[in-house]
């Protein structure tokens, strides 16, 4: 009998001590990340520059082949987050672009000043690495023509007017954070009509492209 009731007594301490601990300790539960603890929900501005990478694409003449020319970008750029994942990114940069064409006189260099006004869509895939996607506004600023002919170089600017206005491009591309504050980031942007409509333009007609890398410093 009074084994009977040391058990008893036993089992009647361990149901009551699981009892507790089931009903009356919290248990630990996962808990989101705040907002604050995230750094894609803070909007921020900065500024970016890099290495551009221009060459053309349908220049209505088969005879004529161009080449890429170097030039560089550099602005100011900001971070506005949406909801996640996805958050607006616009930017105002002046850019440089052309190309380069070799005919049987000599060599003939186009370079145009831009000012660009991409307006992104940008995606975190994974933390670190964004997708950017978007249209964009050129504005033909400046623009000097250089011809070589291997003898003599001869070279005429001008700025932009009436017959060489704005359009619109396409743009895509990526960036990856390396911090909070800096990234590198490399894009892809093609004109989506050509340069001008007019056909007694100084400027060819043609469409502009570009590969574009940089680094950005975004300030909290």
């Amino acid at each position: 009998m009074k084994k009977i009731f040391f058990l008893a007594t036993c089992l009647v301490i361990m149901g009551g001590s699981a009892f507790a601990q089931t009903y009356y300790y919290p248990r630990r539960v996962h808990r989101p990340v705040h907002r604050r603890d995230d750094d894609f929900y803070r909007p921020r501005v900065g500024i970016e520059g890099g290495l551009s990478v221009a060459n053309t694409v349908d220049s209505y003449d088969n005879s004529y082949s161009t080449a890429t020319i170097l030039g560089f970008n550099a602005g100011i750029t900001a971070d506005i987050p949406l909801a996640y994942p996805l958050s607006f990114e616009p930017e105002v940069l002046f850019s440089q672009k052309g190309y380069q064409a070799s005919t049987t006189d000599g060599t003939f260099t186009q370079r145009n000043d831009y000012i660009d006004i991409p307006l992104l869509a940008k995606f975190r895939l994974v933390r670190g690495f964004n997708f950017l996607i978007g249209p964009q506004i050129n504005i033909p600023v400046y623009s000097t023509t250089t011809f070589n002919s291997g003898f003599n170089t001869s070279s005429e600017s001008y700025y932009a007017d009436n017959s060489n206005k704005s359009n619109i491009a396409g743009a895509v591309g990526f960036s990856i954070d390396l911090n909070p504050n800096v990234d590198i980031h490399a894009r892809y942007v093609i004109d989506l009509s050509s340069n001008t409509e007019d056909p007694n333009s100084p400027l060819p007609d043609y469409r502009n492209q570009i590969w574009q890398f940089g680094i950005g410093i975004k300030f909290q």
